[in-house]
């Protein structure tokens, strides 16, 4: 699991990586609300039950249907409170993930956070994709560099590789279509050791 922060409108929230899928703290996002305010609140909200029930349909098919409709059928009812444990508890949804520890707290996709961000407020909800968006960006530009750093670095051993061969294992007394076949023949265990097939394979 990686974590990395952002900062919308003051507050630092924390996005962990989990199962390749971007989570962002409803936790930390809360603190942007005036008022005291849970995060079981908002899963009271018959919209919000609707929009989550939705989204498992569409992501997770382990998704437990059954317990799924008891939880609708008791929204708006004074008595119906429900953590987001006892929720993924009783429906195995994925969408939301309640974590202990260091970075601990209620984690959402990234597609439900944007969802809570409008319940905190509309401006927020713009910051926060907003925000989100750069970190993106950020990671795509860093992924790219580290991916043409690697590509020099692989053509920079290509030459040191090929010259060594020239230098090293080729006699300076054979023909240029001799020294082809030796070239490509020790290229070939090059390749051998490094992919497991040769060049033509």
């Amino acid at each position: 699991m990686k974590n990395k922060n952002m900062v919308v409108q003051g507050v630092e929230i924390n996005v962990a990586t989990r199962h390749e899928q971007d989570y962002i703290s409803l936790t930390d996002m809360l603190k942007a609300k005036d008022g005291d305010f849970f995060i079981s609140d908002w899963l009271r909200n018959r919209n919000t039950v609707e929009f989550l029930g939705i989204w498992e349909s569409i992501y997770n098919p382990s998704f437990n249907y059954g317990e799924f409709a008891i939880i609708k059928s008791q929204v708006g009812l004074n008595s119906y409170k429900i953590s987001v444990k006892e929720r993924v508890e009783k429906t195995h949804a994925i969408g939301l993930q309640a974590t202990a520890g260091r970075y601990g707290g209620t984690y959402a996709h990234k597609d439900i956070a944007f969802e809570f961000g409008m319940w905190i407020s509309a401006e927020f909800k713009i910051y926060l994709i907003k925000e989100f968006q750069r970190l993106k960006d950020e990671e795509s530009r860093a992924t790219a560099l580290e991916w043409s750093f690697q590509r020099t670095l692989s053509k920079v051993n290509y030459k040191i590789h090929t010259d060594a061969i020239k230098e090293r294992l080729i006699p300076a007394r054979l023909t240029k279509a001799q020294t082809s076949i030796v070239y490509a023949s020790e290229a070939d265990l090059l390749n051998i050791a490094l992919f497991g097939i040769t060049a033509v394979q």
